[in-house]
């Protein structure tokens, strides 16, 4: 996910890669934020996939890793979307989206440092911000 300005102009990009294939694909908005943009990379990405599948998904995005790594997901929607301070989480619809495809598909989170060289997480950031900047 890339945003100009937050909020602001933002794109995603994701890669889906299997038995030797890749596809590449993108998309943005022209008034949204980051965080909003990684999600609907992963949530586009999983909807993509034709059938149940066994996933590894990469991202430099500690908001989504983490969220899913640490639990919070679970908590927030166990506590009505309430984060522990009892403030309102954010992004309520798209993690909504996200927990029906992580109920149809089995996904491991892996976090990677953005902007260090990993191939596909580099090829995902010209995607984003090349669509953020269209807008």
């Amino acid at each position: 996910g890339a945003c100009r300005g937050n909020p602001g102009p933002g794109g995603w990009g994701a890669i889906l890669v299997y038995n030797g294939h890749e596809k590449e694909l993108s998309g943005g908005h022209p008034e949204t934020t980051n965080n909003r943009m990684e999600l609907t990379a992963v949530i586009t990405a999983l909807a993509a996939l034709k059938e149940p599948c066994e996933v590894t998904l990469t991202s430099d995005s500690k908001y989504l890793v983490d969220a899913i790594s640490r639990g919070w997901l679970d908590s927030w929607r166990k506590n009505g979307w309430r984060k522990a301070d009892r403030s309102e989480v954010l992004n309520v619809d798209l993690w909504q989206k996200l927990i029906t495809q992580l109920e149809r598909h089995k996904v491991t989170f892996v976090w990677v440092h953005g902007h260090a060289g990993h191939e596909y997480n580099e090829r995902c950031d010209v995607l984003a911000t090349t669509f953020a900047d269209s807008l």
